[in-house]
């Protein structure tokens, strides 16, 4: 009779690893009663034990159970691992496609859950696995995420036979769902050769009230409660946070408390994972073809471009977090990211993690406002962050306003191009003088036309009102 694993591990599970890259798990499960003595655990790369990995002792059988202590397994995989009873090759169970990596949560609302064409999505990779809404190890491909696979209230309300009825139609008529979370994933491995584990936990048109850290008690009956347990059965810790979340608080009743909510939630986040200075990124939400009702008057992009701002500002004052900007990015439908402008961000929010974790011998992070001085005639708004190449010199610079002292926007800026001396600056020439609390913007309105990204594909982030 051999041995039969019951927690600890599964097939395609990614393990966090820590400091000294290695990853430490503990094993349980069933042994015949008889069994008594060591446990062994061989470990696998390519069909091949690792050095030190052959038959090493790890635990120990007594009473009809078994315990076995992985310390130190390296970075890397996929790994076949197998427990034993030592000297009885026989009694073996075996778990496979084991890695060793970084863990990164997904959360948020649509265009993190991901509603992009299901059309040239990005392929999977051994090296990037997932854990979906259904609580199961796998590896990575688009979709992602499928709620109607949640056994959690918050994601779907239905269970029983009328869940399995919903899953079975969801998988038949199914054409959306591409997100960020592979390519950035994919990227990640690409430039450090560490595995990553994703975990699903987005949900689309929801809030930040709907994601109030307050609500954890309610388990999986709240989104919050839901990505704790969730990173919780993952094993405990995490690598990082992606968030992907603003369209429905852009509104004159939560834009005023959107910065005090978003505060707490990574600050709620860090104390809950774990680790004070987990990091915390984010994408600045993009465009909205909006369309009134018959009637109805245009509404005013003040809430949509605050959110955008307070994005943009809670970037550089929370510590370990960054903003990667959409608004250049194209759209499958009037609201959410195509497919391929998807793999586009998820790439941006991977430079952006790199930088955070390699610092100044990483990539610059991407373009960041840094002043805008008026030298008559011409206003020089400088970047900080570009790539090293700067601006594309013959880049089509769109997407800056001017605004008068009531917000009204001002047609004064009849050239806009790259500085070629200094291809880090935009020089904006006008055709008078900037009158009296005027301010200028980036990206204002719903659905701007901007192109400013910088020779490494990082755009600019919406930004302003800024004052001259």
């Amino acid at each position: 009779m051999p041995l039969t694993l019951s927690a600890g591990l599964v097939d395609d599970i990614v393990l966090q690893r820590d400091a000294q890259d290695r990853a430490n798990v503990t094993v349980r499960g069933a042994a015949p009663p008889e069994a008594e003595g060591a446990v062994v655990v061989t470990v696998l790369r390519q069909g091949f034990p690792l050095p030190e990995w052959e038959e090493r002792a790890a635990g120990q059988a007594e009473r009809g159970a078994w315990t076995a202590t992985l310390s130190g397994l390296p970075v890397g995989g996929p790994y076949t691992l197998t427990f034993a009873l030592a000297g009885q090759p026989e009694s073996g169970v075996t778990v496979r496609g084991v890695l060793v990596g970084d863990l990164w949560a997904l959360a948020g609302q649509s265009n993190m859950e991901g509603v992009g064409d299901l059309v040239d999505v990005e392929p999977p990779s051994p090296f990037v696995h997932l854990l979906d809404m259904a609580d199961r190890w796998r590896v990575a491909e688009e979709p992602l995420h499928w709620l109607c696979d949640s056994p959690d209230s918050c994601h779907c309300e239905v269970t029983g036979e009328e869940q399995k009825r919903l899953q079975q139609e969801t998988r038949q008529t199914r054409t959306k769902g591409a997100g960020l979370g592979l390519p950035f994933a994919k990227a990640m491995v690409e430039a450090t050769g560490v595995p990553i584990g994703l975990l699903a936990c987005a949900h689309g048109g929801t809030s930040m009230q709907q994601w109030n850290p307050e609500l954890k008690g309610l388990g999986g009956g709240s989104l919050y409660g839901s990505m704790l347990g969730r990173v919780k059965r993952a094993g405990g810790k995490v690598r990082g946070v992606l968030w992907y979340q603003g369209e429905s608080d852009a509104n004159p009743n939560d834009v005023p408390l959107f910065h005090e909510r978003f505060k707490a939630l990574v600050a709620n986040v860090r104390e809950d994972f774990g680790d004070p200075n987990l990091p915390f990124y984010t994408v600045q939400i993009g465009r909205f073809v909006f369309l009134p009702a018959p009637g109805e008057e245009w509404t005013d992009p003040a809430s949509w471009n605050g959110i955008q701002e307070q994005q943009r500002r809670l970037a550089a004052e929370i510590p370990y977090s960054g903003v990667a900007p959409a608004v250049d990015l194209e759209l499958d439908d009037l609201i959410h990211i195509g497919t391929q402008g998807l793999k586009r961000l998820g790439r941006r929010l991977a430079r952006i993690a790199l930088h955070g974790l390699r610092g100044e011998s990483g990539p610059p992070p991407g373009p960041r406002l840094s002043s805008v001085t008026n030298e008559g005639g011409c206003l020089r708004v400088r970047f900080d962050g570009v790539a090293a190449a700067g601006f594309p010199p013959s880049l089509r610079v769109t997407g800056f306003s001017l605004h008068d002292e009531n917000g009204k926007p001002v047609p004064y800026i009849y050239k806009a191009m790259v500085d070629p001396a200094q291809p880090t600056d935009i020089l904006l020439w006008l055709i008078g003088p900037v009158g009296q609390n005027w301010s200028l913007q980036y990206g204002y309105g719903f659905d701007p036309a901007c192109t400013l990204t910088d020779a490494d594909d990082m755009a600019v982030p919406v930004f302003g009102p800024i004052s001259l």
